[in-house]
């Protein structure tokens, strides 16, 4: 099914399986820059969103769409439009195909935790909080976020975001999140 037949189907108010309470809305980019610089506006806006992988069903050029509040739909898409950042569509998540696909996979080795976000790995001691590993990925500044990073607890190294420039650097990030998230429970 191509992403175009779904947009006309949720014109036309017929998407296999829909359902009128569907709450969330998945939100199609082009370009892993344009997710990136959406979520960060739409934050900042108060906005309750999640960066994703597509379906299989939408799945376009780019990795990553956001999930955002439907009802938000029209003011979500003028503050967009307002920074020129303009999705290439939205789909409702209407039904099991619909759903985003979780970015994260956490292994827990017993005394390490490893979080995968995306292609990039993040692994942590539990008991000290020491970064012991940072694989995957393909971008030129894995090896620089590695080298900054690794031998460092969690609360003294520098955020991914803050000194990578890349989508591996942002997967860090977001694994970055998840470890710092886990390790505090």
């Amino acid at each position: 099914m191509l992403l175009e037949d779904l947009f006309r189907r949720k014109q036309k108010g017929n998407l296999p399986g829909a359902n009128e309470c569907a709450d969330r809305g998945i939100m199609v980019f082009d370009h892993t820059g344009d997710v990136i610089q959406a979520e960060d506006i739409l934050r900042k806006g108060g906005w309750e969103v999640r960066v994703m992988g597509p379906p299989p069903e939408i799945r376009t050029g780019c990795d990553l769409v956001i999930e955002f509040p439907l009802i938000e739909e029209l003011n979500i898409l003028r503050v967009l439009e307002n920074e020129r950042i303009i999705p290439i569509g939205i789909v409702p998540v209407t039904g099991p195909l619909l759903q985003p696909v979780n970015l994260f996979h956490t292994k827990d080795f017993g005394d390490y935790i490893m979080v995968r976000a995306a292609n990039m790995k993040l692994t942590v001691e539990k008991k000290t909080g020491i970064i012991v590993n940072i694989s995957g990925g393909g971008c030129p500044d894995v090896p620089f976020l590695a080298s900054r990073m690794v031998g460092r607890n969690l609360n003294e190294a520098p955020s991914p975001r803050s000194i990578g420039h890349t989508l591996c650097g942002y997967a860090l990030q977001l694994a970055y999140e998840e470890v710092q998230r886990r390790c505090s429970e």
